[in-house]
């Protein structure tokens, strides 16, 4: 299988899986049948050829071709070269076969005008149940008492309130993400200024202030942040003095 040889000659020779569909056949798929600033998706991603094909297809031609992968977690067997070799699952054969892709893609056109710019980045994600307790959504089901609970399931970090939250607005979950400090307190900016998030605890009012001088256009926080009563009642008064077209949600 001209596919497995393929993956196996990336794998420094490690068999790390078989029966893999052949990247040719992937990429000229791709290249008859996508513009360049289309999205790529495949339910059985296995090995990742399809993103692989993807990086290689957009680095002959300069395109923006995203790709989206999706496979189970399906456990390699323990006696297999992939097992021994660390990769306890396929979905770690494939993320490990998208980085040594887009490494293998840019050495091999190194020479070639704005392949630096070549987009060989992912991110992962993990489908879950809601980050929120039912008392959330559901708050006329509970008694009086327990509707001051926290309403953020305690597993739950501050990324995933994040990724959450951009799924609500309908933001793709590509977008540009960076973080910095503001008044002590770990922000999130999203496509820069679009969406504003702050998780941390104990966030005051000169936190909410400055990061209202910014004008997002969305700006999310907990309401278990706020680090008294007081943050809550003057946040719209913040807002609506230096901000007031922002969109402020509090979950």
């Amino acid at each position: 299988n001209k596919g497995t040889q393929d993956v196996q000659d990336l794998f420094d020779g490690n068999r790390v899986f078989a029966n893999v569909k052949p990247e040719s056949l992937v990429y000229y798929f791709t290249r008859v049948f996508t513009a360049k600033e289309d999205i790529c998706l495949d339910f059985f991603s296995g090995s990742a050829t399809t993103a692989h094909a993807v990086m290689k297809l957009n680095a002959e031609d300069g395109g923006n071709r995203k790709f989206i992968m999706v496979q189970l977690p399906e456990k390699t067997d323990e006696k297999s070269e992939a097992y021994k070799a660390g990769y306890k699952n396929i979905c770690e054969i494939g993320k490990e076969r998208i980085r040594r892709a887009g490494k293998m893609i840019k050495e091999e056109n190194a020479s070639k005008e704005g392949i630096e710019r070549l987009d060989t980045g992912f991110r992962v994600l993990k489908l879950d149940s809601s980050n929120m307790e039912d008392v959330y959504y559901t708050p006329q089901e509970f008694e009086l008492q327990s509707l001051f609970n926290e309403n953020v399931k305690a597993d739950r970090t501050n990324e995933d309130l994040l990724f959450q939250v951009m799924l609500d607005l309908g933001i793709e979950l590509s977008a540009k993400i960076d973080s910095k400090q503001i008044a002590g307190k770990n922000v999130h900016f999203v496509d820069d200024n679009y969406l504003v998030v702050c998780f941390d605890r104990n966030v005051n009012e000169s936190t909410i202030t400055e990061i209202a001088k910014l004008q997002p256009i969305y700006f999310v926080m907990r309401d278990a942040s706020a680090a008294n009563d007081n943050v809550i009642d003057n946040f719209e008064q913040i807002f609506k003095h230096y901000s007031p077209d922002t969109n402020c949600r509090i979950i």
